[in-house]
């Protein structure tokens, strides 16, 4: 053997260092395997729910908007026709549009703005404040649930609670769920009056104020209004930037309320159809399933868009403790 072939021998053959740390690495890297394994097991019907009842039907809707499917007959596509009659030619459409625009853009700022009033007179350390928490909280467990919808169509409805009120004060009955001019607010009504999950997310805000910014406010003279504009106010824009995104993506997704008050029509004169409340009644009521998917990835559109709009605007408005 010539001294090159050695020469090679001796540097290809790694050295005793070199395999106690491949085998430290390969060990490394069999428990890390097994560790990873272990881990997707874990998560396993997690993962198995999430592709089956999330991924999969976003994809097909995503592929049944380019359709005309009635569940009864094989999908057939038709390309952007249904994108093109929902813009050019139904005007059911745009009224839903113009319905969820008016309760989104009215009822999230009274709702926010309500709670927000609400937290700050909970912030104090008085006796039973604990209790009051807890009661006006108590609405917005129970959410859009259908008993709630049912509740406050009798409130409202022309024997109801409000119209009995009137009558004792001297006043008419006002049909306020068959007046197109009323039964909107009846639905803005209901959404301040849960008010409860934001109010708990501003009364987290407000605890995290220090007080010595008062105290320092106070020896200078503020009132009370000068505090909330000056301190509470510009502390608090992180609190309500959050509660104004989870406000405005939940008000444009409304649909219970409005389908058990109006009776899942959007009566009267579709001033209470809100845009899912019709995208229900075109999958199913009129079984068009392809239609209903087109307006489902455009009301998708529609919450990115705003929401992409809040977040760009929070610069100009949101103030965070570590900013100079």
């Amino acid at each position: 053997m010539s001294n090159t072939t050695v020469d090679q021998t001796l540097t290809t053959k790694p050295s005793l260092g070199q395999r106690l740390k491949n085998l430290f690495t390969s060990k490394k890297s069999g428990v890390r395997r097994h560790h990873n394994l272990a881990g997707y097991l874990f998560i396993s019907p997690w993962l198995f729910g999430f592709i089956t009842f999330v991924l999969l039907p976003i994809v097909a809707s995503f592929v049944l908007a380019f359709t005309r499917y009635d569940i009864l007959s094989p999908p057939e596509w038709v390309g952007l026709q249904n994108f093109e009659r929902m813009f050019t030619g139904d005007a059911r459409y745009w009224r839903s549009v113009r319905a969820t625009f008016y309760y989104v853009f009215t009822a999230v700022p009274l709702r926010l703005v309500f709670a927000l009033a609400v937290a700050m007179l909970l912030n104090t350390a008085r006796r039973g404040v604990s209790l009051y928490r807890a009661v006006y909280y108590a609405p917005s467990i129970v959410g859009g649930s259908v008993a709630i919808a049912v509740m406050w169509r009798e409130i409202f409805g022309n024997e109801g609670v409000i119209n009995f009120l009137l009558y004792l004060i001297g006043l008419p009955p006002v049909s306020w769920l068959g007046n197109p001019s009323t039964a909107i607010w009846a639905l803005i009504a209901l959404a301040v009056w849960q008010f409860g999950s934001p109010m708990l997310i501003f009364l987290a805000g407000l605890k995290q104020i220090p007080t010595e910014y008062y105290e320092a406010a106070a020896i200078d003279g503020a009132a009370a209004w000068s505090k909330f504009r000056n301190i509470t106010l510009p502390l608090l824009t992180p609190i309500i930037f959050f509660n104004l995104v989870m406000q405005v993506i939940n008000g444009f997704m409304v649909f219970t309320q409005a389908f058990i008050i109006s009776g899942g029509t959007g009566r009267p004169l579709d001033t209470t159809l809100f845009y899912a409340l019709y995208l229900y009644i075109r999958a199913f009521t009129t079984f068009e399933m392809g239609y209903s998917s087109a307006m489902a990835w455009v009301l998708l559109l529609i919450i990115a868009l705003f929401t992409g709009i809040i977040f760009k605007s929070s610069s100009n408005w949101v103030f965070y403790s570590g900013d100079s």
